[in-house]
């Protein structure tokens, strides 16, 4: 109801995310500990699948396929729904035009639908052509830079009641994984043996949350 409110919320959300993640972490160490055992020779992605379906008993497998699928089509249908509305409310604008109908806007948005689960349906295929096992390495090694800033931006405004300068935002947004890829390409210069994977998500929030604090002041009682 609150701000405060929100913020408790979105703090206490993100401690049960972490023990999630936790408990998910420890699970994963149990299967590998139980790979070991039953001398199974898959690895990375194909260690849970052959668990599930080779190594357990039928009713075991079934409950892995309907998981799997339950799993996979809420998370493929909540990202392209996201895209779509992201792309015809923030980009083409459809919401703020006044002189387009409704059934205008509507055969837009199946559009523009269809067409994001064509280009995931193209990744899947090329990521199945590829089949190799850094793809999701890589995947995450470009989140490290586009979901820096998101993350310094989420943090600077749940911590700090602070007036940025709206027009500097989008220059530090683009100069801290700017930095970081800097950082990334020097590393054997300035780290020696030492080699930085996902700490990069951290260095490049980190730089962005820095840069608002610069480029902003303290919020008035008029504010």
């Amino acid at each position: 109801k609150t701000l405060k409110d929100s913020q408790k919320n979105i703090l206490s959300m993100s401690v049960v995310l972490m023990l999630s993640i936790l408990l998910f972490l420890y699970l994963g160490g149990l299967l590998y500990l139980y790979a070991g055992q039953q001398n199974v020779v898959e690895t990375g992605d194909k260690l849970f699948p052959a668990i599930a379906l080779q190594h357990m008993p039928p009713f075991v497998s079934v409950i892995f396929i309907i998981a799997l699928i339950s799993a996979l089509f809420p998370s493929a249908d909540g990202a392209i729904t996201a895209l779509t509305s992201t792309f015809c409310i923030d980009i083409l604008g459809i919401q703020r035009n006044k002189e387009m109908s409704d059934a205008r806007k509507k055969q837009i948005r199946q559009r523009v639908h269809l067409g994001f689960a064509a280009i995931f349906l193209l990744f899947v295929l090329v990521f199945k052509v590829v089949n190799s096992p850094s793809m999701i390495g890589i995947i995450l090694k470009v989140a490290s830079y586009t979901y820096g800033p998101l993350l310094g931006l989420f943090t600077f405004g749940i911590l700090l009641k602070r007036k940025v300068q709206d027009n500097l935002v989008p220059l530090v947004c683009v100069a801290s994984p700017l930095l970081c890829l800097v950082i990334d390409l020097n590393q054997k210069a300035l780290f020696g043996s030492f080699e930085l994977g996902l700490e990069l998500l951290i260095i490049n929030g980190l730089i962005t949350f820095l840069g608002l604090l610069m480029v902003s002041k303290p919020q008035t009682a008029q504010e």
